[in-house]
């Protein structure tokens, strides 16, 4: 659905029920993309993920559903609905979907 932000601007909307899951895929729906920054949801079924990689800058993540394993710097750790976790700039991260798994990620460009 790429950029959804025109449709969200100025009206209060479930974050959990804004992206769908699809079987064995990840789904992402862009809220806002700007020059300073992206807010994006992701629904991750069970198995999928994100292989290792960096951003140079850092980036947050709030479980909506679901459960995942981040990895940080080569230290994986469980996160579940309800928690939050800042990825920092310029580290290895990965993530595996445990269960079927929903998150909100923002990253702010910029210092």
């Amino acid at each position: 659905m790429g950029d959804v932000s025109s449709a969200v601007k100025g009206k209060a909307f479930n974050l959990k029920g804004a992206v769908d899951y699809a079987d064995g895929s990840v789904v992402s729906k862009t809220l806002i993309k700007a020059d300073a920054g992206n807010v994006t949801l992701f629904a991750f079924d069970a198995g999928q993920g994100l292989s290792e990689h960096t951003a140079p800058f850092d980036a947050v993540v709030y479980v909506l559903d679901g459960e995942a394993e981040i990895t940080i710097g080569g230290q994986p750790q469980n996160v579940v609905a309800g928690e939050m976790l800042i990825m920092p700039a310029n580290i290895t991260h990965a993530l595996q979907a445990r269960k079927p798994f929903k998150m909100l990620l923002v990253m702010i460009r910029g210092k």
